[in-house]
């Protein structure tokens, strides 16, 4: 019963530990604000700039799988692209080792576990305040108490062996197979890190382990990398419901961690004499040998996680692009797989306003050429008497506006960066002629999804378009495709270059005059019988949200001549 009472213990000592990590990893990301994300969004126009920021920010959020569960959706949604994710990843490995050097100095070399209470006691105080800054920083300080009060109950919990010989010799039979052994270990560690889903947890665990005598430090150095290739997994989860591109983000995590630790492992002893040296020439025991000091063994098991990820990421960072080509390997795209991603303004404002408008406005027009693509998908589902391709178009056409939304968005806040500098008078027209451009290509892309809706009430109610119907339809569709080129030429040429929109205004008053001829056939079609009301109905309907598309081209036409 006692043995139960001690594992039971042990794991209440662990579960306070791990929720006490996510209570200071989660305030710490709500102190941060988006000013993390924003620095995650500028930060990687370079390798060193990419790894610099991952570092940064999971040292300061102190949760890697934070970090790398944010890269994978901002590879997602577009914001990062598969290169740059790589980069960050690298950078957040080695920025998770701050923990383990955390861990080792404060949790075992000072009595943090007694001012526990105090610290909880001030953050229970900031928790009372109103403001919503204070009470995360309340968060902040009970969690940062509750990671030491478990830490020190785990060493308090764990079972004395040199009371019980018959474990310590089962421990040490297990760490006499030479590589065997460390391979073993390695497996433990990843096993472990994979269930507790913290590789702060099993560094806690490895570190106790090492302090109390259980394993050397040649398995504490195996269990660390154990716990690099499991720490993969939580990027792995957040990946399951990502887009391709978000996949091979969190598999480019996992070759990262795997390719890392075989080729230490195959220079095992070689690293593990190289950590021992660094260690002695800082004064302590080499952790290789028999009768080293506790603390010794702690440092050397933190430097072993250090120099792991900074040695790897050094290495590894030269074959990005391998390892992109491999992810793409094992990941392979859907067909017509279509990817969210700003092209232009995804590295952050540039020295002035002037340039960073030259981005946006390439920006923009890369925006009109997505949302001409999703006609050709609305195309499709009015041609199309197969249900299950009539279903995929649909999805098509659903995704693009949803992509429409969220480029939107990021463009609508680049521009309020934008504004938030010292402009001209000009180019504060242009920025809201701008606003005006997006808010108009963002329509077009919710009518794009709205001929889906209306083709597919269409088909619920059994209603089907004869081939006369459908050819004057695509007619229609051929208008705008028209009516698309122009608008893309008129973005291109741009303020300063675009004299008139005559081309425009043709367009639009052809489509304008189509909707009116078709409009007078309806009534007559009607009267005649030749189609029943309710076709008539949606039938109308397809025309009448073409000839509102013709209008939202021609108001970007007209919003791009204001600014002269």
């Amino acid at each position: 019963m006692s043995i139960i009472f001690q594992i039971l213990t042990l794991l209440g000592a662990l579960g306070l530990f791990l929720y006490g990590m996510t209570l200071m990893s989660g305030a710490l990301q709500k102190v941060a604000g988006d000013k993390l994300r924003s620095f995650l969004a500028a930060m990687t126009s370079t390798s060193f700039k990419r790894i610099i920021t991952g570092l940064l920010i999971t040292a300061i959020i102190q949760s890697s799988s934070a970090t790398t569960v944010m890269i994978v959706s901002f590879v997602n949604a577009g914001l990062l692209t598969l290169v740059q994710s790589i980069g960050v990843i690298m950078g957040a490995n080695i920025g998770t080792t701050v923990t383990a050097w955390l861990v080792a100095t404060l949790g075992f070399n000072a009595d943090i576990a007694a001012l526990a209470l105090p610290l909880i006691g001030f953050g229970f105080a900031f928790m009372m305040c109103k403001a919503k800054r204070k009470k995360s920083m309340g968060e902040l300080l009970i969690g940062f108490a509750l990671l030491f009060m478990g830490l020190a109950l785990l060493k308090d919990s764990v079972p004395d062996l040199q009371s019980s010989p018959q474990v310590l010799e089962a421990i040490s039979r297990w760490s006499d197979f030479g590589f065997l052994s460390v391979l073993l270990f390695v497996i433990i560690g990843t096993v472990l890190t994979i269930v507790l889903q913290s590789s702060a947890a099993t560094m806690a665990l490895t570190l106790v382990m090492c302090n109390n005598g259980w394993i050397s430090f040649e398995m504490g150095a195996a269990l660390v990398l154990g716990e690099n290739i499991g720490t993969t997994i939580t990027a792995n989860i957040a990946a399951v419901v990502a887009n391709t591109s978000g996949k091979r983000a969190a598999r480019a995590h996992s070759i990262f961690n795997v390719v890392g630790v075989l080729w230490v492992l195959i220079l095992y002893h070689p690293f593990l004499w190289m950590v021992s040296r660094v260690i002695m020439a800082c004064g302590g025991d080499n952790p290789l040998m028999q009768g080293a000091s506790p603390t010794s063994i702690l440092y050397s098991i933190a430097l072993v996680h250090t120099m792991f990820n900074v040695c790897n990421t050094l290495l590894l960072v030269w074959f990005t692009p391998l390892i992109v080509k491999a992810v793409t390997y094992l990941v392979k795209s859907p067909k017509e797989e279509e990817v969210f991603r700003l092209q232009f303004i995804q590295g952050g404002m540039l020295s002035t306003a002037e340039l960073s408008l030259g981005q946006a406005s390439r920006e923009i027009i890369h925006f009109a050429e997505l949302s001409k693509k999703q006609y050709q998908y609305a195309r499709q589902a009015l041609n199309t008497q197969n249900a299950e391709e009539f279903d995929a178009m649909y999805k098509k056409l659903e995704h693009y506006e949803q992509i429409t939304d969220k480029i939107e968005f990021e463009i609508a806040k680049y521009l309020n960066n934008i504004s938030e500098g010292e402009l001209s008078e000009e180019s504060g027209r242009r920025i809201q002629a701008m606003y005006k451009i997006i808010s108009e290509i963002e329509s077009i892309g919710d009518s794009g999804f709205n001929l889906g809706r209306i083709l597919q009430r269409r088909n619920i109610h059994n209603k089907d378009f004869d081939p006369t119907m459908v050819k004057k339809l695509n007619y229609m569709l051929d208008l705008l495709n028209t009516g698309f080129d122009v608008m893309i030429s008129n973005l291109t040429l741009g303020y300063s270059k675009l004299d008139n929109i005559s081309n425009a205004q043709d367009i639009e008053q052809d489509i304008n005059e189509y909707r009116n001829n078709l409009k007078e056939e309806h009534l007559l079609n009607l009267e005649n019988n030749v189609y029943g009301y309710l076709t008539g109905v949606y039938y109308m309907d397809f025309i009448s949200e073409c000839e509102q598309v013709g209008d939202y081209m021609i108001n970007i036409s007209e919003a791009i001549m204001e600014v002269k």
